[in-house]
């Protein structure tokens, strides 16, 4: 693995890191959970890096092993990266043409710190779809040829990575605690009353991004 390789590795992992939902999650833990908040923190974290490291092993063997059987292997798991981060783009482009109303969300009745752990894994394996710079990273590797031990390696820091944003702000919340909080109820309160007004011009984006991607996708 060359450094090149591992810089933009690092880069798509702090990509990937900006993800909407653990980082909703921890905040709504810090901000409803009233017994054992740091733990159940700990332990989604735990949940969700995990997730990110085992499905990555499983797909970087798996796809090592289909590049040296199935031609065009890589071609086809580039192809359908790219494809689903299209559809994303798509479907957020659209959503941007029309007035929606905000809609608060919230823990599940059953959260506690006995279930965060497996909600983080649920929260982290649904979300895995979206996270195309995940498979990028996993693509590059595969058709670097990294050997098994490099990759799974990798893919720990990966995981490590993908979590610090959720790490910093149970941190923030563990040293300030209520001034914390407070700012987090705001920010929350920001984007979960009101309505979302249209924007042709992010709609507009958007789809342009889309198209470009969906290029990417369809380039021979």
């Amino acid at each position: 693995m060359t450094a090149g390789l591992l810089w933009a590795i690092l880069g798509l992992g702090l990509a990937d890191s900006l993800n909407p939902a653990t980082i909703v999650t921890i905040t709504l833990i810090l901000l409803t959970v009233r017994k054992h908040p740091v733990t159940s923190a700990l332990s989604f974290v735990v949940g969700a890096l995990s997730t990110v490291f085992i499905l990555g092993a499983v797909i970087f063997l798996g796809a090592g092993a289909a590049a040296d059987t199935v031609s065009d292997g890589l071609v086809w798991l580039r192809r359908i990266v790219f494809l689903v981060a299209a559809v994303t783009l798509f479907i957020t482009g659209y959503r941007r043409l029309k007035d929606r109303p905000r809609k608060g969300i919230g823990l599940p009745s059953w959260f506690g710190i006995g279930t965060a752990f497996p909600f983080g894994v649920l929260v982290t394996g649904a979300d895995l779809p979206n996270a195309f710079p995940y498979f990028i990273a996993i693509e590059r590797m595969v058709d670097a040829d990294t050997s098994t031990g490099t990759g799974l390696l990798v893919l720990a820091g990966y995981a490590i990575i993908y979590c610090v944003p959720c790490l910093i702000l149970l941190a923030l919340g563990i040293a300030h605690g209520d001034k914390v909080r407070e700012r987090l109820q705001k920010v929350y309160d920001r984007f979960a009353t009101g309505t979302t007004q249209r924007s042709v011009a992010a709609a507009v984006l958007y789809l342009l991004l889309g198209v470009g991607v969906l290029a990417i996708a369809l380039w021979p």
